[in-house]
């Protein structure tokens, strides 16, 4: 048997949807071969399936009845040292320090195929945490030291800056546009610039430096 398997001889899958259900089983028991694998679609039947406690754990932020931190809770409450992996599509940080402040030791985005979510599953066992790359990002820019603003920050120009904050208040590329009377092209064009400059990715990770920056309310 693996040292894989030694590790992780059961999981608790919980996920309101069941493709998504289905597909983090897959990847389980892809990482894991073996492994006996409960799934559960809320806070109330993941809290029904937690006795005895599973060694390892994905859940879902979004259900029905709740918060999948509910059960992260009910898990680390437990004592019996569950890795708990949240596996979810928000990426801000009202969702990530929470879940990380419950007890939660990965956090991974919906957003890569089933080998790529078990590769990194496998990867717990030699000590690697379980962090989707934008993730791992958030929280090393969390963490950097605080210096001066005029250091820290990365110069943008007037117009990239307008960009950003309308970006940063919810407008899509179209209302940006209007708003500046640009085309929907050079909008892009300034993003494009703006994701590069900042080093970010998404459009959350561009609100939160805009945030930094003062740009928006936090």
């Amino acid at each position: 048997m693996s040292d894989a398997a030694v590790a992780f001889a059961s999981a608790l899958v919980v996920d309101d949807l069941p493709g998504a259900r289905a597909w983090l089983a897959a990847a389980v028991e892809a990482a894991f071969p073996g492994i006996a694998v409960t799934l559960a679609g809320s806070v109330a039947e993941g809290l029904a399936r937690i006795d005895p406690p599973p060694a390892l754990a994905l859940v879902d932020l979004g259900l029905p009845d709740g918060s999948g931190i509910q059960l992260i809770e009910a898990l680390q409450q437990r004592g019996a040292g569950t890795f708990c992996i949240v596996a979810t599509v928000f990426d801000d940080d009202a969702h990530l320090f929470p879940a990380l402040r419950a007890g939660a030791q990965g956090y991974v985005l919906k957003d890569r195929d089933r080998d790529a979510l078990a590769a990194m599953l496998r990867g717990i066992v030699d000590g690697q945490p379980p962090l989707s790359a934008s993730i791992a990002r958030r929280l090393l820019r969390h963490f950097q030291p605080a210096v001066d603003a005029g250091e820290a920050q990365v110069p943008l120009t007037p117009r990239e800056t307008e960009v950003l904050r309308l970006t940063a208040k919810g407008l899509t590329v179209g209302e940006v546009a209007t708003v500046l009377a640009l085309s929907r092209h050079t909008v892009s064009g300034y993003l494009k610039d703006i994701y590069r400059k900042l080093s970010v990715g998404t459009r959350a990770e561009a609100t939160l430096e805009a945030a930094r920056r003062g740009l928006v309310a936090p």
